[in-house]
């Protein structure tokens, strides 16, 4: 029997930072458990982690499915008979974008160019950051108990506990589930594999819960589940994904309590910004990621972001979003149906928004207002009320509980990470460290133009200066040096730690000295401009007095040259 009863989900799914990757059809189904003959696209996978004061934990997952809903199968080992609402794809958009990792880069000009290029240095500015870029039932049988069904926005869903008189109970489960049509095998899956990995969580004393997309809801429809149960930690088990799991999958957590969040039984990732391309707003981050994960085999994760809940204040729902939909409902009654159906879409893009329309407009006025709202074309007259409380429990009410579930504590942690099927065989488990320091997201590095009379801006070499104090020089017009794909390229991490619930905890691989050397043979090769000017040692160098002379030599040279042109 587990010493804590802990929710398991299992996970996994390439995560593509928002924007800057695209997703790619995906064979294998991760986490979820589907069809052979319909292999499904889980393009992201996101989870959002509270633990509550009365012993609770609540867990938002949200996944992405294409495919028939007949071929959808969700099952998730669980502590008890969660609480099960529906949540919004839409509140992740939005958390995802407050938090992402961003690589600013600030263009300035040393010395002066080639006046020919005058108007181009005066040009040149930053580059723009990263947009990286969750009661009591009846009988199933002799051999299952369910414990609770029902369903919730596309979900139908049912809580079963296999009996534990038998021998093999996950063959019991696996059986039950293809029985009453949870296609539940992977493609190219072991039915074994499924039996004895979902067996496993049943022998530690919990149940599963079972999810699959209601008849005609297809690709496009699935929405965040969020379930309350009771633990007294954080933890997502990934060994079932391991049965399908694509290579160098994503997974997104945002862990909300007093203080920051660590994860205890995995490493944590500090990146080497070194490696990460400033010139394109690190395009590459992910890239280095997967190349950091993999250094630390693959059970690690970088904190993204760690700070107060304030900072997300009006991330989920905007002021005018509340304003708009308590004027809605003060208004009803004072508009015909039609004219609340056109200020009801103020709310098109939210999740549930098309299916309430369905509910009470014929398919023809539903595609007329959605794709000519200003066109006038009569709507069929509906039931106002009904419609506005439809909306409000479908729609604006998920992304609330949402938004109140982010401010419900004082600290949100980020983390990220990726994982193959290999790596997953230690189910991440996340506890609290009050004496952390936070964690920004923003990132900035200054690009220093080395110019001078005998080279044109273009034609100078200039060099990055790091927030950690490394630089790298760059040759003009050339790429960024380092990717993490590189045979020499220096570690994806700088520090490689393992946390604890209390103090700084314990360094397990320091790669900063290897950096420092890779940067200075790197920066060595880098000429300065023609006649002169610009650095040539690297930041790395274990000379720091020399670097004084030269930075004191430098800010002279400057200043004659500035004075000289008066």
């Amino acid at each position: 029997m587990m010493s804590r009863l802990q929710l398991a989900l299992a996970f996994g799914s390439a995560l593509f930072l928002a924007l800057a990757l695209s997703a790619q059809p995906a064979r294998a189904c991760g986490g979820l458990f589907c069809s052979a003959a319909a292999p499904v696209n889980q393009a992201a996978e996101r989870i959002i982690f509270t633990k509550n004061a009365d012993g609770t934990v609540t867990a938002v997952v949200q996944i992405q499915y294409e495919g028939p809903s007949e071929e959808f199968a969700w099952v998730l080992p669980v502590p008890g008979v969660p609480d099960v609402q529906v949540s919004s794809d839409l509140a992740f958009t939005r958390l995802q974008l407050a938090s992402n990792p961003q690589y600013n880069l600030t263009t300035i000009v040393e010395g002066t160019c080639d006046q020919g290029d005058r108007n181009a240095a005066s040009g040149a500015g930053g580059n723009g950051g990263f947009f990286g870029a969750g009661g009591g039932g009846g009988s199933g049988g002799d051999s299952v108990t369910i414990l609770a069904e029902g369903n919730v926005g596309p979900y139908d869903y049912v809580v079963i506990l296999p009996e534990a008189s038998f021998e093999e109970v996950g063959d019991v489960a696996v059986q039950w589930l293809v029985e009453e049509g949870y296609d539940v095998v992977p493609p190219g899956g072991d039915p074994a594999e499924v039996s004895e990995l979902l067996g496993s969580y049943l022998q530690d004393g919990m149940n599963l819960i079972a999810f699959r997309l209601t008849k005609g809801n297809d690709e496009g429809t699935i929405r965040p589940i969020r379930i309350t149960y009771d633990t007294d930690q954080p933890m997502i088990p990934i060994r079932p994904t391991a049965v399908a799991a694509n290579d160098d999958m994503g997974v997104m957590v945002w862990v909300l309590g007093e203080s920051r969040a660590v994860p205890v039984n995995y490493r944590s990732l500090e990146l080497n910004e070194a490696l990460i391309d400033w010139l394109t707003g690190g395009s590459n981050y992910n890239a280095v990621v997967i190349a950091a994960a993999n250094e630390a085999g693959g059970q690690g994760f970088v904190t993204e972001r760690a700070g107060v809940s304030a900072d997300y204040d009006n991330v989920v729902v905007r002021e005018f979003e509340h304003s708009t939909w308590i004027a809605m409902n003060r208004d009803a009654d004072g508009m015909t149906s039609q004219e609340l159906a056109v200020q009801s879409l103020q709310f098109s893009s939210w999740d549930g928004y098309r299916e309430v329309l369905e509910d009470f407009l014929p398919q023809a006025d539903v595609d007329a207002l959605l794709e000519c709202p200003g066109c006038g074309s009569p709507l069929t007259p509906f039931d106002k009320q009904a419609f506005l409380d439809a909306l409000e429990t479908e729609v604006i009410e998920p992304m609330v509980d949402t938004e109140e579930l982010v401010a419900s504590l004082p600290y949100v942690t980020r983390f990220y990470t990726t994982l193959s099927a290999p790596e997953m065989d230690r189910d991440p488990l996340f506890d609290f460290n009050p004496d952390l320091d936070d964690v920004s997201n923003v990132h900035s590095a200054t690009r220093v133009i080395e110019c001078n009379e005998n080279v044109s801006f273009f034609d100078a070499p200039s060099r990055v200066e790091l927030e950690d104090g490394r630089m790298v020089r760059l040759e003009p017009g050339q790429p960024w040096p380092f990717g993490p794909d590189d045979e020499e390229a220096p570690p994806a991490n700088a520090l490689v730690a393992q946390l604890t619930t209390s103090g700084p905890g314990t360094i397990v691989a320091d790669n900063r000295g290897a950096i420092d050397r890779a940067l200075d043979a790197h920066n060595a090769t880098v000429p300065g401009p023609p006649g002169g000017g610009g650095c040539r040692v690297g930041a790395g160098s274990t000379e720091p007095a020399i670097w004084v002379l030269l930075a004191v030599a430098g800010l002279l040279l400057s200043r004659r040259r500035r004075h000289g042109g008066r």
